[in-house]
C-alpha cells in the first residue's frame, strides 16, 4: 500500500509539473539566471525534438506526442487521451495554421506519429487560442527562439529556483518565471505575446509570483530545456516534456507543403520544359478534368471538381466546404470573366459528394453572379492554371524545389514567384502539367489535380447572355 501510494504522488506530480524541491526555493543566482535566459536560444538552435505533452488531468486529459521542428517551423502530433474529444487523431501545425487528420476511433493513448504522414483526409482547422490544442501549439512555439530573454527581466519578475531533480540520468535545476516574450521573435515564430498563454502571475512585495502561477523550466547544466509545466489561459495545466534524441525531420503534408527538398535553379532542360508548357497543355485534347483542394481562410476546407479547357480558355467547376455538404457553389471562368452561382444538393444525390462534378448543362436560373476579376484565392489558382497555356512575359523567379511523384509518375515540382504570387508546378518528363499549387495569405497550398482528357459537351458554350447587336449605321 505504501509503494502504490507513493507511485501514484510520484505520475501525480510529473503529469502536474509540480517539482519536489530539495531545500526552500530561493532567488536565482547569476548562473541559474543566465541559463534561463538562454533557455529558448538552445532550443532553437537544437532545431527539432520529440516531444510529449499533457494537457489537463484524470478523465480530462490530452496527450499529445510527435516532434517539432522550430527552424521551419512545424509540429507534427499524434493526439489522444481520454479528454481528445474531437482533437483525437494527427495534427501538423505552424505558428500560423493547422491542419488535422481526424481520427475518432484511434486508441485513448498515442504514439509516435508515421514518419511518412498520410495524404489523405487533412483539414485546415481553427483550435481556440489559448486553450486545449490551440494553448498547447502556441506554448510548443514559444519554448524556442533566437534571442536570450534579458535577465534583468528574470529577476524584477520574480524568478526562483525551486530545487534539483534527476530526469533522464542528469541531474536538473527546476526553476520558476513567467513564459516572457523573447527579445526579438525567431524566423517563423509566432509575433504574439507568448504570456498570453498562460495564466497571468501578480507579483507581491518580496518579488514572489502570487499564488506560484508562473511557469517552472527544468534546465540542464548546459542550458538545454528538459521539461516545462505551466498553465493556459483558462487555468489548465500543461506539461511538456522534450526529447532531444528523438529528432527525425517532420515531412508536412501537401496543403504545408509537402516533403522537404533541396531547392536549386533549375537546369537548361528543366528550363526548357517550363519553356514548352503553354505549347503542350494547348496539344492534344487541351482539356483536363480538376479535382479541387482548397483551404482559405483561417477554417474553410473546399473540395471540388470539374473540367478546364486550356483551348477554350473555360474552367467549370463545383465546390463545397466540408462541413456544409448540403450546398454547393458553381463556379465558370471564361474569356468574360468569372461566375458563381450556390445551389443545394440533396444527401443522397450522385453530386453530393466533396469532390462531385458539376452540372450538366449549365443550369441557367441559378443566379449566376458575375465579375471582372477573382472573387478568392480559389478563382486566382483557376485563373493561373487557365493562363498556364499563354506564354507569359512577366518577371519571374523559378526554383526546383524537389522531384516527387504524382499519378503514379515521376514529376519535378517548380515554384515560380510572379508578381507577388507563389505558383507550384508539376510537370512530368513529357512536360504536362500535373498539379497546380497556389500559395494562400494563410501560408497553406490550395491544389489543382489535373487529369488530361476531352471535356465534355455543354461546357465551352457560355451562360452569359450575347452582347446587343450593333445598330445600323
Amino acid at each position: 500500500m505504501v509503494a502504490v501510494t507513493a507511485a501514484t504522488a510520484l505520475v501525480a506530480g510529473l503529469v502536474s509539473g509540480a517539482p519536489a524541491p530539495t531545500t526552500t526555493a530561493r532567488a536565482l543566482t547569476d548562473d541559474e539566471a543566465e541559463r534561463l535566459a538562454a533557455v529558448r536560444v538552445g532550443t532553437y538552435r537544437d532545431v527539432r525534438a520529440g516531444v510529449r505533452v499533457a494537457v489537463g488531468t484524470g478523465a480530462g486529459r490530452t496527450d499529445l506526442v510527435g516532434w517539432v521542428d522550430w527552424s521551419r517551423p512545424l509540429a507534427y502530433l499524434d493526439v489522444g487521451g481520454p479528454g481528445a474529444g474531437p482533437d483525437r487523431g494527427l495534427v501538423q501545425a505552424t505558428p500560423s495554421a493547422v491542419v488535422q487528420r481526424p481520427d475518432p476511433a484511434a486508441i485513448v493513448a498515442p504514439g509516435r506519429p508515421p514518419l511518412v504522414p498520410p495524404g489523405d483526409r487533412w483539414r485546415l482547422r481553427n483550435p481556440a487560442p489559448g486553450r486545449g490544442l490551440g494553448g498547447a501549439l502556441t506554448v510548443l512555439f514559444a519554448l524556442a527562439a533566437d534571442r536570450a530573454a534579458p535577465t534583468a527581466a528574470l529577476r524584477a519578475g520574480g524568478g526562483r529556483w525551486l530545487g534539483r531533480e534527476t530526469l533522464g540520468g542528469d541531474q536538473v535545476d527546476v526553476l520558476q518565471a513567467a513564459l516572457w516574450p523573447a527579445a526579438g521573435p525567431a524566423t517563423g515564430a509566432p509575433t504574439a505575446n507568448p504570456q498570453a498563454t498562460t495564466a497571468p502571475a501578480t507579483a507581491v512585495p518580496d518579488g514572489r509570483p502570487a499564488d506560484d502561477a508562473d511557469p517552472r523550466w527544468w534546465v540542464d547544466r548546459d542550458a538545454r530545456l528538459r521539461r516545462w509545466a505551466g498553465r493556459l489561459a483558462d487555468g489548465t495545466p500543461i506539461t511538456v516534456d522534450l526529447d532531444r534524441f528523438d529528432r527525425p525531420i517532420p515531412w508536412p503534408v501537401d496543403v504545408l507543403g509537402g516533403r522537404p527538398g533541396l531547392p536549386r535553379a533549375p537546369t537548361d532542360e528543366e528550363t526548357a520544359r517550363l519553356d514548352r508548357l503553354a505549347t503542350r497543355l494547348r496539344s492534344g485534347t487541351g482539356s483536363a478534368a480538376v479535382t479541387v483542394t482548397a483551404p482559405l481562410g483561417s477554417a474553410a476546407n473546399l473540395r471540388g471538381g470539374g473540367w478546364l479547357s486550356w483551348t477554350a480558355g473555360v474552367a467549370y467547376l463545383s465546390v463545397a466546404e466540408l462541413d456544409t455538404l448540403g450546398r454547393r457553389t458553381l463556379r465558370r471562368r471564361d474569356r468574360a470573366g468569372f461566375a458563381r452561382a450556390d445551389v443545394p444538393v440533396g444527401p443522397h444525390t450522385a453530386a453530393s459528394g466533396p469532390s462531385a462534378a458539376p452540372p450538366l448543362p449549365l443550369p441557367t436560373g441559378a443566379g449566376w453572379r458575375l465579375a471582372a476579376r477573382p472573387a478568392d484565392e480559389l478563382d486566382t489558382l483557376v485563373e493561373a492554371a487557365v493562363r498556364a497555356a499563354t506564354p507569359s512575359r512577366d518577371t519571374t523567379t523559378t526554383v526546383h524545389v524537389r522531384s516527387d511523384r504524382q499519378a503514379d509518375r515521376p514529376v519535378d515540382v517548380f515554384e515560380v514567384r510572379r508578381q507577388g504570387q507563389r505558383l507550384r508546378y508539376w510537370l512530368d518528363r513529357s512536360g504536362f502539367l500535373h498539379r497546380l499549387e497556389l500559395r494562400t495569405t494563410g501560408g497553406l497550398w490550395a491544389q489543382l489535380e489535373l487529369t488530361p482528357g476531352p471535356l465534355p459537351a455543354g461546357i465551352v458554350p457560355t451562360h452569359r447572355k450575347p452582347p446587343p447587336p450593333a445598330r445600323p449605321g
